[in-house]
């Protein structure tokens, strides 16, 4: 992992050390995660309730509140339970616009007996993430769960 990666991850370890509530936690992951990468418009949580994936925690514009399984990209990853880089999402079929500005995105999904979800990244930029930034953002999903 790259020095930076470490660093972010060292960060997201100690905010989840001592809390245990899901909400405050990703609060502060989102928060952490904006404004630690470069070239991004949109970050934040999607919570699984019932059929779909709905609205957590973020930074950004506002954002799509309800996801159904199966559709766009977060619903996308998190049924089949990979993460998705996708690097022009004008590309990517059943793709939900949220915000027009967004051109490339990252999904992480995570599960749990206690919480499952994704945590989605946007960038207005094509071809923005790496495979070494979807390990990073994988071991921080992994300290939810």
């Amino acid at each position: 992992m790259q020095a930076q990666y470490k660093l972010i991850f060292e960060q997201a370890q100690a905010l989840v050390a001592d809390e245990i509530d899901s909400i405050a936690i990703t609060a502060n992951l989102s928060a952490l995660l904006f404004h630690s990468f470069e070239r991004i418009n949109w970050l934040g949580f999607y919570f699984l309730r019932g059929d779909e994936l709905v609205l957590g925690p973020f930074q950004g514009n506002v954002a799509c509140t309800r996801i159904p399984i199966g559709q766009g990209v977060c619903g996308t990853a998190f049924q089949n339970m990979e993460t998705l880089i996708v690097d022009d999402v004008h590309l990517f079929e059943g793709h939900i616009a949220c915000d027009a500005a967004s051109e490339s995105e990252i999904v992480v999904p995570f599960s749990s007996s206690k919480i499952e979800g994704v945590l989605d990244v946007d960038s207005p930029e094509k071809n923005r993430f790496s495979e070494d930034e979807a390990e990073l953002l994988k071991a921080i999903v992994g300290l939810l769960v």
